[in-house]
Order: C-alpha cells, then structure tokens, then sequence
C-alpha cells in the first residue's frame, strides 16, 4: 500500500488560496463544492470557517472515498451523487452563499489506469466518471468516421483529426480498440510518434472523447445557468477551468452576465438594451497560478480562476452558443 502511495501522492488543490480568496467563506454560510474530486476546496472551505458545505461529485469512487471526511467535518459536510449541473435538485432548495467549480477531470482519474482516462497508463478505453453509460470504447468502436472527425476537431482542437479519426477506423477493422494503448498506437499511424519537445500527439483525442463521453461542455453550461439562478444578491461564484473550451465559456458566460458583451446598438435607449446585469466581476479578466505553483504542479500550468458576485437582478435567459459552446458537426 505504501508503494502506491508513493506512486500516486495526494490530489493537491489548484489555486487553493486563490479560490479561498475569491470565495470568501464566512461564518454561518453553506457553500456547494461542485466538483469535489478528493476533498481539497471543500475541505480548505470548512477550514476556513464555520460554514457548512454540500459536495457534489457524479464519480461513485469520490462520494466512496469522502465518507471518511463526512464523519470528520459532521454535521457541517454532506455528500451528494450526481452532476453538477443538477446541483438545484442536488441542494434542494437551501439558501447557498457561494459555489466553486472546478472543471474537468480529476488528478485521481487520470492516476487510475482503470479509469482510461490518460494515454500515459495502459488501461481499458473507458473515461466515464459516472461510471455508467457508454464509454470512449463504445464511441471509438461504433461513431463514423466523420462523427469522430468532428467530435476530435471540435472537443480537442485538433488539426488533423480528419486523418486520426481515418486512422483510427482502420485500426478497428482489425480489432476492435478497447485500450488506451490500443488506442494510441491507431493515433500514432497518422500522427507519428511523440518528440520529446511536443505535447503527445494522443492528448487532444483523448480530450476531444472523454469531453463527449460525459457531455461536460453542454453539463458546464447547464452548471453556470444553475448557479445563477440559485446564488442570492452577494452570493459568490468561483470556477476554475484548465483548457480554452471551458475558459471560453466560464468568460463569456460572466461577461454577458456583467453586461460586457454586445446587446445590440449602443443607439438604442437603455430601455431595450437587455436586463440588469446578474453578476459585478470582482477583478478583471481571469487570475493563473503563480509561478511557484506552476512549477510544482503542472496541472496548474494552464488553470484560470474567474469570478461573480451576484447582484439583485433576475437571473437572464439561458445561453449556449452565445459564451462559446461549440457546435458539433461544423467544420471548415
């Protein structure tokens, strides 16, 4: 056990004092981890005061392994199955003064070559953190050529992912791919293998399915739009995304939130230029990690932490496209 240990240390928080700082937590507040993963925002919250928290994680393994910090912070930590993005039925009504988001997937699933979230371990090709549905596997072994094609150049950016999604339907001719490996070796036909200077030319497929397989950026939306409607005047929201479709959507979600994106003419009377903003932004554009932490945690290399307080306004009209949710099946 030991060894394991060693191999996989503990999940160490992104931005920790930063999010603390940005979140505010005070005496007497209840708070909603979103993402909570191994515990470490919840538990620096209930740390910081004597606040309650509700923690909400869709993977079986984390609300498993956080019984333990239940006992320990009871009554003022409970635990609850399911996305974030059902957090309103999650929290079931209860005032909640604040809301920290931490997009993406967990250091603890890409540590779990089980899991099949990263090409670095040899594992099944599975990638679901609800641990239920359908998988990469089934994604990789069944989509057309074309839907993967969209789904690797949309969700992961990438360049050549018509000739990847081309490559990976030959290999599966063969057999059907099933592993993470099994998978890489079927990406290396088109793209060549590694240079030590360049990112692995696997990761943004492995993004690009693991984004599908769980629906994250549709479930990020949904998330924002919840948190709106639930947080009240003073009410804080803090998310920390690690790559641009996520940052995308948290930054035009809280500029068209603060009245930052266009309405329409600046001609028009105020009358018709839209509501009231929902959100004041407490400091302009988004905050990274130090170069410390960059340093020691390469996680956080590519973190960004935005930020909303919640005014007395409505919450406005649900958006997609508008803060950046892509569109899948567009090319150009």
């Amino acid at each position: 056990m030991a060894a394991r240990e060693n191999l996989n240390p503990p999940h160490v928080p992104v931005m920790l004092a930063e999010v603390l700082s940005a979140l505010s937590p005070r005496n007497g507040a209840v708070y909603v981890d979103g993402t909570f993963g191994a515990g470490g925002y919840t538990r620096a919250m209930l740390g910081a005061a004597d606040c309650r928290v509700i923690a909400i994680d869709r993977d079986p393994s984390a609300i498993r392994g956080g019984q333990a910090m239940v006992a320990e912070f009871a009554p003022r930590l409970s635990l609850r199955e399911g996305r974030f993005a059902d957090m309103e039925a999650l929290v079931g009504g209860e005032r909640i003064d604040g809301i920290v988001l931490d997009i993406g997937v967990s250091s603890m699933q890409l540590d779990e070559a089980e899991r099949g979230f990263s090409f670095l371990r040899d594992g099944p090709l599975d990638m679901r953190m609800a641990q239920a549905g359908a998988s990469a596997a089934d994604a990789v072994n069944a989509l057309p050529q074309e839907a993967l094609s969209n789904i690797i150049y949309v969700f992961g950016e990438e360049p050549r992912s018509r000739a990847i999604a081309r490559a990976i339907v030959e290999a599966r001719k063969d057999a059907p791919i099933t592993t993470t490996q099994g998978l890489v070796r079927a990406i290396e036909r088109a793209t060549g293998r590694p240079r030590p200077d360049k990112i692995h030319p696997a990761t943004r497929t492995f993004q690009a399915l693991r984004i599908h397989v769980n629906g994250e950026l549709d479930e990020l939306v949904e998330a924002l739009h919840a948190a709106e409607r639930m947080l009240p005047e003073g009410g804080r929201l803090v998310a920390v995304t690690f790559h641009s479709l996520e940052d995308r959507i948290v930054k035009r979600f809280f500029a068209s939130r603060a009245g930052k994106l266009s309405a329409g003419s600046r001609h028009l009377p105020d009358a018709v230029k839209g509501p009231a903003p929902s959100f004041t932004l407490p400091f302009k554009g988004h905050i990274g990690a130090s170069g410390e932490e960059a340093k020691l945690n390469p996680r956080a290399r590519s973190a960004k932490l935005r930020a909303g307080i919640r005014t007395a306004a409505p919450p406005m009209p649900a958006i997609g496209g508008e803060i950046g949710l892509p569109v899948r099946g567009t090319r150009h």
